[in-house]
């Protein structure tokens, strides 16, 4: 009796094990649920670029090429770079879709994350750099590596050409960049070389509907189609920048600084649209303080398509949250409506109209030249729609409400009441 139990446990157990190992032999088949453009290329090329948008599988493709090289021995002595090393060890590695999660539990590579190091059991090894650092790769040699979000790096050139001269392992030694384009001279000279020995591979967000948050997809398709942020970031297309506009993305780069110093002076400054439908154009509000060393910080952008009661109560939220000295608000349009719309809701609110006398290009001027002298710079994330906005507008384009109220904020904070021509009504 008491073998009869242990036989059908015995049996039982077989056949748990097996529909285990064949959910897991599924769950990593990576050439069974792979799209087209996600599988390794065929052919003799050096460098395999995909520029993709958000969402498109990018690092799960970058993560399961390397395990393809690593574990059919193509590859032995991997590099890895990321913009940082957090972001190459927090996704390219340890993220959901990175080199950890895409091995199966019993072919795991061991992570040594002190050294920055992957090591697999047949022996291949992979090391993290930081493309802040292009000397590192001084001396180090190579028969693979992955590049992540080559876009976002400062100082691309420099760290691709110290690449190039450490791949120099193996029989033919190989590079793939997974990134969401933006414009630089490096990735220009890639796409130039497609066809010879780089093979660019294309895709869009929606390329991977399937495996997105249908509200996720929704949203951004009604909030960024058919414009050059969406075609850029969703689409993965190559946007060149708008030549006669006053900013440009290295300038923005350069004057990039995630935490502020202590301020002495914040405001926030709204363009308010004169309707309210879907339509209209978006109220600006845009949030920024200055130091005791005369330099202006882009704290946050909260503007959007508001009804008049809604990008009120915005603005005064932000002023509470902010610790704000003055709201500044621009009054060509609404006139006196703008003061009573905020003073309806706090009656006492520190308040400054500004009316507008000359161009926005004119106005725009002198504030991004304070760009150009290291005095603006913009912090945290949430950014990126004031700063297309920055580097697109030229003169004639729709209401750039989001510039619009930057300009009005720097203003305030940096050049004074002989650039502002306010009229001011303050408690």
């Amino acid at each position: 009796m008491d073998c009869d139990i242990r036989k059908k446990q015995l049996k039982e157990f077989i056949r748990q094990e097996y529909l285990r190992r064949q959910a897991e032999q599924q769950q990593y088949a990576w050439h069974l649920t792979a799209r087209s453009n996600q599988r390794i290329p065929e052919g003799p090329w050096k460098v395999w670029l995909i520029l993709a948008g958000r969402g498109f599988g990018k690092t799960r493709t970058g993560a399961e090429t390397i395990r393809s090289w690593v574990m059919s021995g193509a590859a032995r002595r991997v590099v890895l770079i990321g913009h940082t090393h957090g972001d190459a060890r927090r996704v390219m590695v340890e993220g959901e879709s990175g080199l950890l999660g895409v091995h199966p539990p019993h072919r795991r590579p061991h992570f040594y994350a002190s050294q920055g190091l992957i090591s697999w059991q047949n022996g291949a090894k992979a090391c993290l750099f930081t493309a802040e650092r292009p000397d590192q790769l001084r001396g180090p040699q190579f028969d693979a590596a992955w590049v992540d979000e080559l876009a976002k790096f400062s100082r691309p050139q420099e760290i691709w050409d110290q690449l190039m001269f450490s791949l120099r392992k193996g029989t033919h030694p190989r590079v793939i960049v997974t990134t969401t384009p933006r414009p630089s001279p490096l990735l220009k000279e890639l796409l130039a070389r497609q066809g010879q020995d780089v093979f660019v591979t294309r895709g869009a967000t929606f390329d991977n509907a399937p495996n997105l948050a249908k509200s996720f997809l929704q949203e951004i398709q009604e909030r960024y189609a058919h414009t050059r942020l969406g075609a850029q970031e969703l689409y993965g297309e190559l946007i060149e920048e708008t030549h006669n506009s006053l900013w440009s993305q290295a300038i923005l780069r350069a004057c990039y600084q995630e935490v502020p110093p202590p301020l002495v002076r914040v405001v926030v400054a709204v363009d308010p649209a004169v309707t309210s439908h879907k339509n209209s154009d978006e109220t600006g509000i845009i949030v920024a303080g200055r130091d005791a060393g005369g330099r202006a910080f882009i704290l946050d952008d909260l503007s959007g398509r508001y009804r008049p009661q809604e990008w009120a109560t915005k603005a005064i939220a932000a002023f509470h949250h902010y610790q704000a000295d003055r709201i500044i608000a621009e009054v060509n349009q609404g006139g006196d409506l703008v003061e009573q719309m905020l003073r309806s809701q706090e009656r006492t609110i520190p308040y400054k109209a500004v009316r507008a006398t000359r161009g926005k290009l004119t106005r725009a001027e002198p504030v991004a030249n304070l760009y150009t002298q290291a005095r603006v710079f913009h912090t945290g994330r949430g950014l990126g729609q004031l700063e297309r906005q920055l580097c697109e507008y030229q003169e004639g384009d729709p209401s750039p409400d989001r510039l619009d109220a930057l300009v009005w904020a720097v203003t305030e904070l940096l050049l004074g009441e002989r650039s502002a021509r306010h009229t001011a009504w303050s408690l």
